[in-house]
């Protein structure tokens, strides 16, 4: 079905938008929350494929973006696929052990229930979840994998990780009503959708790209375009209920082309109030429990560890540019360049491999690619990264040195 309209509706949305001021920044942290945040979010939103164009009232992408807004599905359980490929290498394995919060003589000491470490599983390939919500205060993740399950219950100010293939279970408590936004992916997702729709201004094409059927659901496609050149976002597309509201599929995909760097959405879905037994949870006999207080703090390898503190930055992140072009930039104080070869430890046999070497105004450097978000690191240690081709970080680079 043709998009109903142009994008010209929005207009008065982005004038009297109050979070205008936030734009900025929210345009950079828009594509890396698709990605680096996914692992925490992805959990509840949906994705499937089409079935259908239904035949819906005419509504405009401004009444559309206000319809996301008003939505407030507080109950909801179902079936979600994850699709996500940014076109990371493959690390042979060696990912799983610097995720894991593994000891550093490599014994494991942080438990595979870890939420933090058992859902950046969803940064790469394909995974079914089986999801429910019942307000605030109450829902549940399920990642299944192929003869084994790790859940994830949020049930009052208890959090629950439960990891069937090791028996293990991670336990952590709120602190107060409400989310631990530590450990737990959102309860609806919708904070996904509004992520998204932070990034709309000037720089961005935003219509209703036709309508869907998603889940067995009536369903309007709002469609988001960058209008810069220089971003490697080619669209973002939000299938969005048309009773509820609700987002049932977000699909960002690659101005390069080719699949979606991310799709994932409902394959079954009901609004009906889950079991109250669906958010129980009891530490299996036998099964090794881990408090939040008593786990392992993560290790990064020895010989990179002033270089990974560096990346929270000296002075804190500044941001160069406008719109889908705009870079994010921090000061790791780590001066000398990437810590690769012996002294980065095991990821940093990686590392020379992986990136390209660049040079420019700002000096010398590394940029390490993926499908979505690209990063400069200069041997003077200042990192330039956003969802931007690499002439694109190479003119911030320059421009901010």
């Amino acid at each position: 079905m043709a998009p109903y309209e142009s994008d010209d509706a929005v207009g008065a949305a982005r004038d009297d938008n109050p979070r205008s001021g936030r734009r900025k920044a929210a345009r950079y942290g828009v594509p890396v929350a698709v990605v680096g945040v996914a692992a925490a979010t992805i959990g509840l939103v949906p994705a499937l494929a089409d079935s259908g164009d239904p035949d819906l009232p005419r509504i405009s992408a401004e009444q559309l973006i206000e319809k996301i807004a008003k939505s407030d599905v507080q109950q909801l359980s179902g079936t979600v696929k994850v699709s996500t490929d940014l076109g990371l290498p493959d690390l042979g394995g060696l990912e799983e052990g610097l995720l894991s919060g593994a000891g550093e003589d490599g014994s494991g000491d942080g438990s595979s229930a870890d939420p933090q470490a058992k859902l950046t599983e969803l940064v790469s390939g394909t995974h079914t979840l089986r999801v429910a919500a019942d307000g605030p205060d109450r829902q549940k993740l399920s990642l299944l994998e192929r003869g084994a399950e790790y859940s994830l219950i949020h049930d009052g100010k208890d959090v629950w990780g439960y990891d069937s293939k090791s028996n293990e279970v991670y336990h952590s408590t709120t602190a107060g009503s409400g989310k631990d936004h530590r450990a737990e992916p959102p309860a609806t997702p919708k904070d996904f959708a509004d992520e998204a729709l932070k990034a709309v201004d000037d720089t961005t094409s935003v219509t209703v790209d036709g309508t869907a059927q998603v889940a067995g659901r009536d369903a309007y496609k709002l469609l988001i375009q960058p209008r810069q050149s220089g971003t490697t976002v080619g669209a973002i597309s939000i299938a969005v209920d048309a009773k509820t509201g609700m987002p049932l599929k977000f699909t960002l995909t690659p101005k390069s082309g080719g699949a979606a760097v991310l799709d994932a959405g409902f394959t079954q879905v009901s609004f009906a109030k889950p079991a109250a037994s669906t958010f129980d949870f009891t530490p299996p006999k036998g099964a090794k429990v881990t408090e939040e207080k008593d786990a392992a703090p993560r290790h990064t390898p020895k010989h990179g560890e002033d270089f990974a503190q560096g990346f929270e930055g000296k002075d804190g992140p500044k941001v160069l540019g406008e719109g889908w072009t705009s870079v994010a930039t921090f000061d790791t104080g780590a001066e000398g360049g990437l810590p690769t070869g012996s002294q980065g430890g095991d990821l940093g046999g990686f590392l020379g491999s992986l990136g390209e070497q660049v040079d420019g105004k700002f000096g010398k450097g590394t940029v390490f690619s993926t499908r979505l978000v690209n990063a400069l690191i200069t041997d003077d240690g200042k990192v330039y990264a956003g969802a931007v081709t690499k002439e694109a970080l190479v003119k911030a680079a320059e421009a901010g040195k």
